[in-house]
């Protein structure tokens, strides 16, 4: 494996976590240098099954895209003689994630307060659905029911339709970005005092929080939202129109920005009607705004009048489907599709002048880097071969 060379170079971090947030968080902080070994348990993170497609018997597509660039060891922390390798992986440690069900830590004698006693310096990231306590506290929870418990679902879909999910697994996303940001606020606390700290992250927290601009209007107003489809509550005209190949989203932010289109569609006039002339006013009157532009839109095709409005300052872009996106000139040159040694993932979307980040390796298989781990603790050949046969450590590597 290739020396990291980024920002973080030097950390030390322990990934006990599975699913989403967790590795998301650890390959956040690999990309950016940090020395990432991935622990699965014998029967290796869900996210492994989780197909087609598949890259490999042993790895699905949606493995890859959240466990590059870490080191892997297969251990069995039920036992204790997985106990104590963990013990002796923590006390290397600069940082641990980890989302296990509440309390399965403390069962295997590393409670909170064990953690912060034995391990004075450890950054001990723990990510959960609801939390430890309180009427949900140790309650199971994935992104789509987080979505749902937190109000997501309410405010997307159609104004006709019911709730809808969000098409990605956003909560589980910030939530993992929350706490990459959690854990660097740590490791720069302990440069001042030398400790480390827990750093508590939910997804019933991320998703309050992705609630913006529909909590902070129910919190003044009281008004429940509506759904609105592609349309945004509180900026017109601000949706999903068709054009003559297909659609394109335009986003006209200010009065400025919508006499430039308004001009743009041949109606120069309507942005000094009354009833148009702000942006208070066209969300109001939208329902009489639409009939007036879609025709005039649809004569257009989409990547030409997108490209039309760009130029005069107003935000508009075809709707790409993933396949479009993931090939589009400009997602290309900012390095957003990455390849190496037959990997091929999504950039780094943080791009640090001097440190960058970089791919090093594809995720690697269940237990590749065992005895490569162990030795690096100490353990002599027989004692890992040890572990081994007792099916405490488990290794694909020779």
């Amino acid at each position: 494996m290739t020396a990291p060379n980024g920002s973080l170079r030097g950390v030390r971090v322990l990934d006990l976590s599975r699913i989403l947030a967790g590795p998301l968080c650890s390959q956040m902080l690999a990309d950016h240098g940090a020395e990432v070994i991935k622990v699965e348990p014998p029967a290796g993170d869900d996210t492994r099954t989780w197909g087609p497609p598949f890259v490999s018997e042993t790895m699905s597509a949606y493995h890859t895209g959240i466990n590059r660039n870490k080191n892997n060891i297969c251990l069995d922390f039920a036992s204790p003689g997985g106990q104590q390798v963990l013990d002796e992986l923590l006390r290397d440690a600069d940082v641990v994630v980890e989302n296990f069900k509440a309390g399965t830590l403390a069962k295997w004698g590393f409670s909170d307060e064990s953690i912060a006693e034995r391990y004075p310096r450890l950054i001990h990231c723990r990510i959960t659905g609801f939390g430890i306590d309180g009427p949900m506290g140790g309650m199971p929870g994935y992104d789509a029911i987080l979505q749902a418990y937190g109000g997501l679902m309410s405010i997307n879909g159609e104004p006709s339709g019911p709730p809808l999910r969000v098409g990605v697994p956003i909560v589980d996303m910030v939530t993992g970005i929350y706490a990459f940001s959690g854990v660097l606020l740590a490791l720069h606390d302990r440069h001042t005092t030398g400790r480390g700290q827990l750093v508590d992250c939910t997804l019933l927290d991320t998703a309050i929080s992705l609630l913006h601009p529909h909590s902070p209007g129910w919190l003044v107003s009281g008004k429940l939202p509506r759904r609105t489809g592609s349309a945004h509550p509180s900026i017109a005209p601000y949706d999903t129109f068709e054009a003559e190949d297909g659609q394109i989203f335009i986003g006209v932010g200010n009065d400025r920005q919508f006499r430039h289109f308004a001009d743009l569609l041949g109606i120069p006039e309507i942005a000094d009607e009354a009833r148009f002339a702000t942006n208070a006013d066209r969300v109001r009157n939208v329902a009489e705004l639409r009939p007036l532009i879609i025709e005039r839109i649809a004569a257009h095709r989409r990547h030409d009048l997108a490209r039309k409005l760009l130029d005069r300052g107003v935000p508009a872009t075809p709707v790409h489907d993933v396949g479009e996106a993931l090939t589009d000139p400009q997602v290309l040159h900012r390095n957003m599709v990455v390849e190496r040694d037959g990997y091929q993932g999504t950039g780094i979307p943080i791009k640090l002048s001097r440190t960058p980040g970089e791919v090093r390796t594809a995720p690697r298989e269940k237990g590749a880097d065992t005895r490569r781990i162990l030795a690096s603790l100490g353990y002599s050949e027989d004692r890992i071969e040890e572990l081994i046969a007792a099916d405490i450590a488990r290794s694909t590597d020779t």
